[in-house]
């Protein structure tokens, strides 16, 4: 074997090694964003039905939905071109290792806990309040357009930026790490019919940005003081701040800390067993 042909070979070696880290995050950003996820489902299913009837010879059926292949990019295109633009810029902004990944258990603890604080003192008080955690997906889209703060996280700053007399107690807060990078922010509300039409702007929100990334988002009702956590398009409704807290702590737990937890609770097990 010459030179130039391991020199080939390794040149082709690379060349799918990146197609398959491309289409990695490409398939990444599209199962975290549920409007994506959705549109990809529409999809295969016109091409499996576009499929089906040629096999068995639905010459109108299959016209039509030529039409629909032809002209369906361009429609996607104008459609979803928020959404197209999203996942392009998380994919060249987002943080690969996660941005949560990085917190120590002490931080995640801490920033847990004021957070629980600060919940339990707005859901007493009946203060409105939307506090996003972002994960993988970078917000900075929203952060661009809402007031900096960039502070260290605490329950204090929280209730005060919520209160309802601050001229940021209408928008979102957003925390990276365990830092508060912006109030005021704007989330895109949900259009999903699913959801009871007595949900308020907050809860929309939160259910917004959880579909468009994979952000942690937190509610409180100004109505009723009733805590809710949105996460993938999900609304858990009416939680107790210990409930939100355990949730957090879960999901902000690198996988790789769960598998040596899991593991030393199996070494325990076995030397009970013995």
């Amino acid at each position: 074997m010459t030179l130039s042909t391991v020199f080939s070979i390794i040149k082709k070696v690379v060349d799918i090694c990146f197609v398959w880290v491309i289409l990695y995050y490409i398939l990444r950003s599209i199962r975290k964003n549920v409007k994506l996820s959705m549109l990809i489902k529409g999809i295969v299913i016109v091409v499996l039905i576009k499929l089906v009837s040629d096999y068995f010879g639905l010459v109108t059926v299959g016209l039509l939905f030529e039409y629909v292949i032809t002209w369906a990019p361009l429609a996607i295109i104008i459609i979803f071109q928020p959404e197209i633009r999203t996942t392009l810029e998380s994919l060249g902004k987002a943080n690969l290792l996660g941005r949560h990944k990085t917190l120590t258990v002490n931080e995640r603890e801490k920033l847990v806990s004021e957070l629980g604080i600060a919940l339990d003192y707005l859901r007493k008080n009946r203060i409105g309040a939307l506090i996003v955690l972002e994960r993988d997906t970078s917000l900075s889209t929203y952060i661009e357009k809402a007031k900096k703060i960039y502070a260290e996280i605490s329950n204090e700053l929280l209730c005060a930026i919520f209160f309802p007399d601050n001229p940021l107690h209408d928008g979102g807060v957003i925390i990276q790490g365990d830092k508060i990078t912006c109030a005021g922010a704007v989330f895109p509300t949900t259009v999903d019919m699913k959801f009871s039409k007595r949900l308020g702007t907050r809860h929309r929100a939160a259910i917004g940005i959880s579909e468009e990334s994979d952000a942690i988002a937190i509610v409180v009702s100004e109505e009723t003081g009733r805590v809710s956590i949105a996460i993938g398009g999900k609304l858990s409704y009416n939680l107790s701040v210990d409930e939100v807290k355990l949730i957090i702590l879960d999901e902000l737990m690198p996988k790789s800390e769960t598998f040596v937890v899991e593991n030393e609770n199996e070494e325990d097990d076995v030397d009970e067993i013995n």
